[in-house]
């Protein structure tokens, strides 16, 4: 199922960078599918990005990526501590 999401992913970013509406719709439907039929199945971190529309992080996430920003979603550390 990842690599497919990775596809669709992929497929729906290069829509955004074209402006390709039908592209969009297409891979925003896809994705929110595969979230649906598998979510029991997914790695939390993934459906975290998915349910939130970080598709760029997924995708990083995806590919091994560990230097994936941190968003405004995450707790963040105290300098003072």
């Amino acid at each position: 199922m990842e690599t497919q999401i990775k596809e669709t992913l992929i497929q729906l970013l290069d829509g955004i960078n074209r402006s390709d509406a039908g592209s969009i719709l297409r891979g925003l439907e896809a994705l929110d599918a595969h979230l649906e039929t598998g979510r029991g199945k997914l790695h939390p971190q993934l459906i975290h990005y998915l349910e939130g529309r970080s598709y760029a992080k997924a995708l990083a996430w995806l590919g091994g990526d560990s230097g994936i920003p941190v968003g405004s979603c995450a707790p963040r550390r105290s300098e003072n501590r």
